[in-house]
């Protein structure tokens, strides 16, 4: 054993699993996590980008965000909280490259495996389609889905595709989720905002969140029961994720999404998911940028009375 090695693939700060231990079992009734439980999170990698209509390259997201997550603290100044939540990495699914359909499947059995040992799923792509097996696994009936995007994902099909990293919102409506809410967006097809409309979609544009970013928070505060988030890292303006799938001018800051993410402390997250990170080289804004997404959601696990 070398005692001072590194396993440098694995996210930084996540526990190692013992030899032939069990992850503990959370869940009492199928995959149900009660809220009053401290949750166990495993991180699950899936480079695949099949879909991907434009800047190529997701398919190294989970590598790239796993090395970014080095260059930052086990402290979060403005939480001023160390990270305390029980996190596993357990690698990459294997995934099919041009064939989303297995791919799909073979996500959502993942998906089905972390669920039945009572831990909640974290995903890094990968392009955007991939949330949709993610959401499948889980039961989001009962859900609110959190999606912060440039763009509303809302086709019915893309170039005649029903499966894309454009329809994937559609997909997931169908799933039946309590509410939508979608913040950032700044590109859609006419289809998209009135099937949303229809809907009753709730929608916050980037320069919802630029002119009235209170608002938003109060949205976000006031939801209630299960969360899952899914994080299109495209939000964010290029100038601060250049790397991405399909960038999109006017985008959001980092403080911006730091502060929307830190509006869900206390709430009953099912999952989350981080995507669209098309980083090609260490130290890539886009992928740090990521890490610390996914590190903000970890620090505000068990973290009372945060003053935003």
């Amino acid at each position: 054993m070398l005692f001072y090695a590194e396993t440098p693939f694995k996210f930084a700060f996540s526990k190692e699993k013992k030899v032939g231990a069990e992850t503990p079992l959370r869940a009492q009734e199928g995959h149900n996590i009660r809220k009053d439980q401290n949750k166990v999170f495993s991180l699950l990698g899936v480079p695949f980008d099949s879909t991907t209509t434009y800047q190529p390259g997701a398919r190294f997201g989970p590598m790239l965000i796993r090395e970014s997550s080095y260059n930052f603290e086990k402290y979060n100044l403005y939480l001023d909280k160390k990270l305390e939540a029980e996190f596993y990495d357990l690698g990459d699914v294997q995934v099919v490259p041009g064939n989303f359909k297995k791919t799909c499947q073979q996500v959502q059995f993942s998906i089905e495996e972390i669920l039945d040992q009572g831990c909640v799923p974290i995903v890094i792509g990968g392009d955007h389609s991939i949330s949709y097996p993610v959401t499948r696994a889980l039961d989001i009936g009962e859900a609110s889905v959190v999606h912060f995007d440039a763009h509303t994902d809302l086709r019915d099909d893309y170039a005649g595709e029903r499966y894309s990293h454009g329809t994937v919102l559609r997909r997931i409506s169908e799933l039946n989720p309590q509410n939508i809410i979608q913040i950032g967006i700044r590109s859609s097809s006419q289809e998209e905002v009135q099937f949303a409309r229809e809907e009753g979609l709730f929608q916050f544009t980037a320069r919802d969140v630029k002119n009235n970013l209170d608002k938003v928070v109060d949205h976000l505060v006031s939801l209630e029961g299960p969360l899952y988030v899914t994080v299109d890292m495209d939000v964010l303006d290029p100038c601060y994720a250049p790397s991405v799938g399909t960038p999109a001018p006017g985008g959001l800051n980092p403080i911006e999404l730091e502060t929307l993410i830190f509006s869900l402390k206390n709430k009953d997250f099912i999952g989350l998911d981080v995507m669209e990170v098309s980083s090609s080289s260490v130290g890539d804004i886009t992928s740090i940028n990521a890490a610390k997404v996914l590190l903000d959601f970890l620090f505000l696990q068990d973290t009372p009375g945060i003053t935003i």
